[in-house]
């Protein structure tokens, strides 16, 4: 077995801590990867605090995983040690279902492994994910990462990356659309980049007016304070599409109002609470559509860090040690944060002499 070091969440009440444990051995299909930095996901603190109601402990979190190809199994074709490598939400799927046929893991009928907090199908128990400082997982969900790319500002690109590119590439977004990012968070700060990069005219919805000077720099083309009727009101029946990333129960009805005839708003952002019921009249009547997005499949999440790379896009970032995770997350809730924590696993050596 392979010793690993990282840090755990015990019970929803205690802090994340110092944690030994192991992994298996690389088999003939495993990439085994030296973990150099991981991106902290507001979907790790739900899952560290049991606010999913679902967590196995000791949890180690974790989704956002950059490292360095230490040992490749014997049919490993497509790595090689000494590569840069990540590794995202999925760890494994059953590869055999129509959803994972068409390269949409995501969506595997029977579930995907998530990197932690699933069902490990190869040691039995369950899944620890990147705050920590190595990984092994089968080739088929290792993802390459150019070295266009700066390596801790990627690791974000893994969720926050692949989550907004999804619904933007599946919608058909590009050059001449109009494109709606509604909050400029984690997520909302990618789909700003993203969607200006695919030549969409970028209208970034806030309730910050703040937060104007920072849409603008990332790409925005227009900046809406969402509290304002005004505003609203001069943006009716004319966007192609908006993609809305907030995670709190908010009116839809605001927004849909904003798309012309077809037009399309999805949510990947996923609240607590439902969000109150929109009224039918806001679909109906311009034939909107709204619908949800869920990360994305292996190949087109290769396809997305091609395509950063390719425009030079990354995340905005934190850089922090692992023993600061506590104080991110809670940070994290009161969203300050520019626009995500990553953590430098090399301040994992620190806790070697104690674990």
């Amino acid at each position: 077995m392979l010793t690993s070091i990282g840090y755990a969440a015990h019970t929803a009440e205690t802090p994340l801590a110092p944690f030994t444990f192991e992994r298996r051995e690389p088999g003939p299909h495993d990439v085994q990867i030296e973990i150099l930095y991981c991106g902290v996901c507001h979907s790790d603190l739900h899952t560290a605090r049991n606010e999913w109601h679902n967590t196995i402990y000791p949890s180690v979190p974790g989704h956002e995983i950059v490292g360095r190809v230490t040992k490749v199994g014997t049919h490993v074709k497509n790595f090689k040690v000494g590569e840069m490598a990540g590794v995202g939400c999925m760890v494994d799927s059953c590869q055999s279902c129509p959803s994972c046929a068409q390269d949409l893991e995501q969506y595997c009928e029977t579930g995907f492994v998530g990197t932690y907090n699933g069902e490990d199908k190869h040691s039995g128990g369950v899944t620890l994910g990147g705050y920590s400082n190595n990984i092994v997982v089968s080739e088929k969900f290792v993802l390459h990462i150019s070295d266009k790319l700066d390596p801790a500002s990627a690791a974000p690109l893994l969720c926050a990356g692949i989550t907004t590119y999804s619904p933007l590439r599946h919608w058909k977004v590009s050059k001449g659309h109009k494109v709606g990012i509604v909050g400029l968070g984690g997520l909302g700060h990618m789909g700003v980049k993203i969607a200006h990069a695919m030549g969409a005219h970028v209208v970034l919805f806030t309730t910050s007016p703040g937060k104007t000077e920072d849409a603008l720099r990332l790409g925005a083309d227009e900046v809406v304070v969402s509290k304002d009727p005004e505003q609203m009101a001069q943006h009716v029946n004319s966007f192609d599409f908006i993609l809305n990333t907030v995670a709190a129960p908010h009116n839809l009805d605001n927004f849909l109002g904003l798309l012309k005839l077809d037009g399309s708003m999805t949510l990947v952002g996923a609240p607590a609470e439902p969000h109150p019921s929109p009224n039918v009249f806001s679909l109906i009547m311009k034939r909107r559509s709204l619908a949800g997005s869920l990360i994305g499949g292996i190949k087109e999440t290769q396809e997305m860090l091609d395509f950063c790379a390719e425009h030079g896009i990354t995340s905005d970032i934190e850089l922090i040690p692992i023993q600061d995770i506590n104080l991110a997350y809670e940070r994290m809730l009161k969203s300050d944060v520019k626009y995500r924590f990553v953590i430098d696993m090399a301040s994992l050596a620190k806790e070697k002499s104690t674990a």
